[in-house]
């Protein structure tokens, strides 16, 4: 709140399309989707008008002792799509994260082996800021502050192609990377819980990408030795890297699934973590301690729920998958008038596209931040690392004005 002493809150009055307006009549074309939540734009009348007709009928019943007919139908829908026939419901990323720790933990208990309370994850990986998300997240500005307070866990080497050797290919650094990985969980095995990863994308570390050939080698690497393989598809899932789920573009399924952020279109906060029969099996016992008792007042609200079923209803009746390839090849074309600028690292997952600025000026991120604001664009750089992941309804005339914006922003300030 100390910089908005000096660079205020922008208050914005509403929402349409790829649009937020302020209170001035202002407009800026949302390139990051709001924090990558919006898929289909704000204010859309279909998510929006299933919300308004759950309001006239149930707006929440907690989900002890009872149900309701949006939770049943999003955890059908929801096993479909995934391939995982069991779903358990919070309200943010970092929760589904704490959830799927927790479960993998309790599983192996259960099933008589206590000892393996360790997990695994990625370099620069993010997962979260609770206190278990962060155990397992490798960003130090969010982690530092609290490491006494946290669980250890390990770290294997990232497989972010940019941190490659050079003429090694994505693939080479991916196996490469696995290797280090099965080297480390041949060793410890017996204390592992479970590996968790965010798949095809590392968005927090500066959009780092990395080949679907490290999830195949993680998921058979996982199974060998016997440990959970989470899949965190918070940011990449539901059509942002190409797929519905990155996952699929590996051919594996994951022993969970952590859901959030788009699965509403961006309305209203839920998340999910979704797992497999085998590991449902393991709680359901007449013992409640053998339960999974992770309580949450607003588990399954209808409300969410459905907009999550109107936002999985526009994927199935608008071909959205098949038209995002075509935006997506659209806009890296678009790009390629970027690399007339000082940057390096011009790359894009589906609808994930970034580059990385060379710039030693410390202050670039906010710098660019404020100059594209001044010229009507949402713009959050990551470090170094400039990116879009706009709503997937952005036109091509709008393409065009984000990218051309773009680049005046950074020829001015670079």
């Amino acid at each position: 709140m100390k910089q908005h002493e000096t660079y205020p809150l922008i208050p914005i009055q509403r929402g349409d399309g790829v649009w937020l307006y302020d209170t001035d009549g202002k407009k800026y074309l949302d390139t990051v989707s709001s924090w990558w939540v919006n898929l289909f734009g704000h204010n859309n009348p279909r998510i929006k008008n299933a919300i308004k007709q759950q309001l006239d009928t149930l707006e929440h019943v907690m989900l002890a002792g009872f149900t309701h007919e949006p939770v049943v139908a999003l955890s059908e829908k929801l096993a479909q799509l995934t391939g995982l026939g069991h779903a358990f419901y919070a309200s943010d990323g970092a929760s589904a994260t704490e959830i799927a720790l927790k479960m993998s933990f309790h599983y192996w208990r259960n099933i008589g082996k206590p000892s393996k309370t360790k997990f695994i994850s990625l370099q620069n990986s993010y997962h979260g800021e609770t206190m278990g998300s962060l155990g397992v997240t490798d960003v130090a500005i969010f982690k530092d502050t609290y490491a006494p307070l946290l669980m250890q866990s390990a770290l294997v080497p990232s497989p972010d192609f940019r941190l490659a050797e050079t003429g090694e290919s994505a693939e080479q650094f991916a196996l490469r990377c696995a290797d280090a990985l099965e080297q480390h969980v041949a060793q410890h095995s017996s204390e592992l819980a479970a590996l968790i990863v965010e798949p095809l994308v590392q968005c927090a570390a500066g959009m780092g990408m990395y080949h679907p050939a490290y999830l195949k080698r993680a998921r058979e690497i996982c199974s060998r030795y016997e440990v959970h393989l989470i899949a965190d598809e918070i940011a990449v899932g539901f059509g942002r890297t190409g797929t519905m789920f990155a996952c699929e573009q590996a051919h594996i399924t994951a022993d969970f699934i952590c859901l959030s952020k788009g699965i509403t279109g961006g309305y209203l906060p839920l998340s999910a973590v979704l797992t497999s029969d085998k590991i449902y099996q393991a709680f359901y016992h007449d013992a409640t301690v053998k339960g999974f008792l992770h309580s949450h007042s607003y588990t399954g609200n209808p409300l969410a729920c459905s907009a999550a079923l109107a936002t999985l209803a526009i994927f199935e009746t608008d071909a959205v998958l098949v038209n995002n390839r075509h935006k997506s090849a659209y806009v890296f074309d678009k790009m390629q008038v970027l690399t007339h600028l000082p940057i390096k690292h011009l790359r894009h997952q589906g609808m994930i596209f970034a580059f990385d600025a060379v710039t030693e000026d410390a202050q670039f991120s906010k710098r660019c931040y404020q100059a594209a604001i001044a010229q009507g664009l949402l713009l959050r750089p990551i470090g170094n690392t400039v990116y879009f992941m706009p709503p997937y309804t952005i036109t091509e005339s709008e393409i065009d004005l984000m990218v051309n914006t773009t680049y005046a922003v950074l020829k001015a300030i670079l």
